[in-house]
C-alpha cells in the first residue's frame, strides 16, 4: 500500500514556523487576512512565498507582478541557492534586529530583506547574460526600497541590512557571509575609471550607519566598521575602525560583529583620540 506523501511544511520547519506565526497573525489581525493568506497560507512552499512577495512589490506599469513571478520561480527553482542563502537571510534578521519578533515580519514587512532577494534574482539574471532584465530589477528594487545593488555585486549568506534604507552597492563589490550593514552605507568606487573598483567585505563584518566604503580596498573578517566613518584603505582581520578618513581604533571585540551587532567604541578609541 502506498504511503501518502508528507505536506511540504512537515519536512521543512522554517517553513513550517512561518505558517504558524501567519495563522497566529490572521487571528490576531484580521484585516491583514488577504495579504496574508495570499502570501504565505495560499503558497505550497516558502520558495514560492518567496517570489510571491517579490513579484508583489516589484510590479508596475513597466513590467507587471505576473511577470515578475514567473521570472522569481524561474531564477529559485534554477539554483537552489537562492532559497538557501534566502533562508541564511531571514534568520540573520530574526537573530540580529530586536525589532524582529517572528520570520513572518522579515518576509512581509522588511525592506532590507526584500530588497537582497530582489538582487539574488537579478543577480542570477545578470549570470544569465540578460542584463537588461537585471537591470530593470535593479531599477525596481531601488525605487521601492531605496537600496541600489548593482546585479553584478557577489554577496555571501547571512546579509543583513538594518532599515532598509539608503544603500548602495557598486558592481564589482564583494560581501562575505553573515555580514550586518545599516542604513545609508555605501560600497563605492572612486573617481570614473571601469574595471575592479569597489571594497571586498570579509565574513562577519558589521558596517555602521552612515559608512562609506571607498574603492577597491579589502575589510577583514570580523572587523567593525563605526557609524559615519570614511574607509579609503584596507582594514585588517579582527579591527574597528572609525573616523574621517577612518583609522584603527581597535580590536573587532569578537569573532563575529555583526553577529553581535555591538557599535560601541571601547577605551582604545579615546585614548586614540588624545
Amino acid at each position: 500500500m502506498a504511503h501518502p506523501r508528507p505536506h511540504i511544511a512537515e519536512c521543512d520547519p522554517l517553513w513550517r514556523q512561518m505558517r504558524n506565526e501567519a495563522e497566529t497573525a490572521v487571528a490576531s489581525e484580521p484585516i491583514l487576512g488577504s495579504i496574508i493568506h495570499a502570501g504565505i497560507l495560499y503558497q505550497q512552499s516558502f520558495e514560492r512565498a518567496l517570489g510571491y512577495r517579490i513579484s508583489m512589490k516589484l510590479g508596475s506599469a513597466e513590467i507587471s507582478a505576473q511577470a515578475l513571478r514567473e521570472i522569481a520561480d524561474e531564477a529559485i527553482a534554477a539554483d537552489p541557492q537562492i532559497a538557501l542563502a534566502a533562508r541564511a537571510d531571514l534568520q540573520a534578521v530574526f537573530d540580529r534586529d530586536p525589532a524582529c519578533h517572528s520570520l513572518l515580519q522579515a518576509l512581509l514587512f522588511f525592506k532590507g530583506y526584500l530588497a537582497i532577494q530582489c538582487y539574488r534574482i537579478a543577480h542570477w539574471l545578470w549570470k544569465q547574460g540578460r542584463h537588461d532584465l537585471a537591470y530593470l530589477i535593479q531599477m525596481r528594487m531601488s525605487e521601492v526600497f531605496t537600496v541600489d545593488i548593482h546585479p553584478a555585486a557577489r554577496i555571501g549568506r547571512g546579509l543583513m541590512i538594518d532599515h532598509g534604507h539608503g544603500i548602495v552597492i557598486g558592481e564589482t563589490a564583494v560581501v562575505g557571509d553573515d555580514v550586518s550593514i545599516l542604513h545609508n552605507v555605501t560600497l563605492g568606487g572612486t573617481g570614473k575609471s571601469d574595471g575592479d573598483r569597489h571594497p571586498k567585505i570579509g565574513n562577519g563584518v558589521m558596517i555602521g550607519a552612515g559608512a562609506k566604503v571607498l574603492g577597491n580596498i579589502h575589510v577583514g573578517d570580523a572587523s567593525r566598521i563605526a557609524s559615519g566613518s570614511v574607509v579609503l584603505k584596507d582594514v585588517p582581520f579582527c579591527t574597528t575602525v572609525a573616523g574621517v578618513p577612518a583609522r584603527v581604533v581597535g580590536a573587532g571585540g569578537c569573532d563575529k560583529p555583526a553577529s553581535q551587532m555591538d557599535q560601541t567604541l571601547d577605551q582604545s578609541f579615546s585614548d586614540a583620540a588624545q
